[in-house]
């Protein structure tokens, strides 16, 4: 297969539009804004966001915040969760770090005016599954993410040495002798804009949209994963995409995240005879890990040849269901549905990539120059499963750790910016022929659900291979002039790795499950990492 080209686009040092900074952060989320208020006064820090920045998975985070803040939890607790849903590839040091760090992330957040839901004075703690004790922390209900968000993006907007950049697409990363030295974006006003940095930090997301079932938003189309990877950094574990058991499915209709919080709080999962099945699939019943329900649901759709299932709150408090999922409430009433007494009509969908870009402890990847946090990365902290709520305390606990290595680095070795003489110049398209893009982004995404969705197997996984192969030869190697394409081109790339990684791993493990090998094999994977 002919290689992609290092670079989507063309480019000139001499005559493209430039901007210099010292800390560049890739993505505004939970993550890239943590991170980049991490950065002392001192030192310049320039945010860009590939949509307005309250457009990132973090803002769509419903469930809430995983802390050991309740005086019945113990540390101890947290991670032995965090250890049993990672189904042993988690890193246990960094489950530990992470651990132990969450309590003062969720205390910084109150201090920056998040206004978490409260019981009688005190931070109201939820359970999810997996979770052996309540300690979510969440805010407005379900809605815990838009109110995070809304606290930290305040935050950043009074910050005087944080700029942020709305609608400006990252296309690549800019590297020098083997040294991340930027980012080469388009921007709305400048067009191609060559952002040169002392330090970089990626914290662009997820890749959910490589699905046609999705809880993600449009922006998640892996260009953070996809980007890093064309620059050299090392990236692994990229068949570990977490589908989300519960997610609203009406036909016609965009799909809602229907939290993990309303089985937390004792809702039923039935089949569409009315039967509840998890008792019979886990001694956990609806509070196993989501693993776990994903595929008991799977297997309930095939056997009952119903196309989802439905969540039931009926036995529950109206009024606590009400006031705790307001917006899941709001949501069912634009269908007609009454979540205190109708049920609720869901199927998985991808969720959160386990996998993403290697970083150690510290955030650093394996790229000079390049840190990384949140969910484009893999830290160690999810192994095979990420338990419900651990993913905004990494973006936190990381984009922390990032922002204070990415200062370091520059007090240690600071160096004058200056643009060095760097030229791409992609071959000319001789095929002569137009692309559909939104065809091609549709049939790959549709593929992805057949061949790499929550049951997978030899014969299917060739299949995507050769299919995904066929189609980045002639995808991958053209200049692209828009969002579209590129978005396209990072998805492939982003799907390949997948494929690749999933058809490597015989063996089922966590979200990697594997009809034609369907036992845990540690004698010959146990703490084995993929790599792409």
């Amino acid at each position: 297969m002919a290689l992609p080209n290092r670079y989507l686009v063309s480019f000139d040092t001499r005559a493209t539009f430039h901007r210099f900074t010292d800390v560049l952060v890739i993505g505004g989320g939970i993550a890239g804004l943590r991170a980049a208020l991490e950065v002392p006064a001192n030192l310049n820090v320039l945010v860009i966001t590939k949509d307005r920045i309250t457009e990132s998975n973090s803002s769509y985070a419903q469930g809430g915040l995983a802390g050991v803040l309740s005086p019945e939890d113990r540390f101890e607790n947290h991670v032995e969760d965090t250890l049993i849903a990672g189904d042993g590839l988690c890193d246990r040091a960094v489950v530990d770090m992470v651990v132990h760090e969450a309590p003062s992330e969720i205390e910084q957040l109150v201090n920056w005016g998040t206004k978490f839901d409260e019981e009688d004075g005190h931070l109201a703690l939820t359970r999810e599954g997996g979770h052996s004790h309540r300690r979510i922390v969440h805010a407005l209900g379900d809605a815990t993410g838009f109110e995070v968000m809304r606290a930290i993006i305040e935050k950043a907007r009074a910050a005087p040495n944080i700029t942020i950049h709305d609608d400006t697409f990252t296309i690549d990363l800019l590297t020098q002798d083997g040294t991340c030295v930027g980012a080469i974006v388009w921007h709305p006003t400048f067009g191609k804009l060559l952002l040169w940095a002392q330090q970089t930090i990626l914290a662009a997301g997820g890749c959910g949209m490589v699905y046609r079932e999705t809880t993600n938003p449009p922006v998640a189309t892996g260009d953070g994963m996809a980007a890093a990877h064309r620059a050299g950094a090392e990236l692994r574990d990229m068949e570990f995409m977490q589908f989300h058991p519960t997610v609203l499915y009406v036909a016609g209709s965009a799909r809602y995240l229907v939290s993990e919080a309303v089985r937390g709080e004792g809702a039923y999962l039935r089949d569409v005879h009315g039967e509840r099945f998890m008792p019979r699939q886990d001694p956990r019943a609806e509070l196993a890990p989501r693993d776990v329900v994903a595929r008991a649901i799977f297997r309930t759709m095939e056997a009952t040849q119903h196309p989802n299932v439905y969540l039931d709150l009926s036995h529950l408090d109206p009024k606590m269901v009400l006031s705790r999922f307001p917006g899941i409430a709001k949501v069912c009433r634009g269908f007609g549905l009454d979540i205190t007494k109708d049920r609720i009509p869901v199927r998985p969908g991808a969720h959160y990539m386990v996998g993403g870009v290697t970083v150690d402890m510290q955030g650093r990847t394996t790229l000079p120059g390049l840190w990384a946090a949140g969910e484009v990365t893999s830290s160690g902290l999810h192994g095979a499963n990420r338990l419900a709520s651990n993913s905004l305390i990494e973006g936190l606990v990381y984009g922390a750790h990032c922002g204070r290595g990415a200062t370091a680095a520059i007090h240690a070795a600071p160096h004058s910016l200056a643009v060095p003489p760097l030229r791409n110049q992609s071959p000319p398209d001789e095929s002569g022929d137009q692309l559909d893009v939104a065809d091609l982004t549709n049939s790959l995404r549709a593929l992805m659900v057949r061949n790499m969705g929550i049951v997978r197997d030899a014969k299917r996984l060739q299949e995507a291979q050769r299919d995904v192969g066929f189609w980045c030869r002639y995808v991958l190697s053209r200049e692209f002039a828009g969002k579209p394409g590129w978005e396209l081109q990072n998805l492939l790339t982003v799907a390949r790795l997948m494929i690749d990684a999933a058809t490597y791993r015989i063996e089922s493990r966590g979200t990697h499950f594997r009809s034609d090998f369907p036992v845990r094999d540690d004698v010959h994977w146990g703490q084995r990492h993929t790599p792409s």
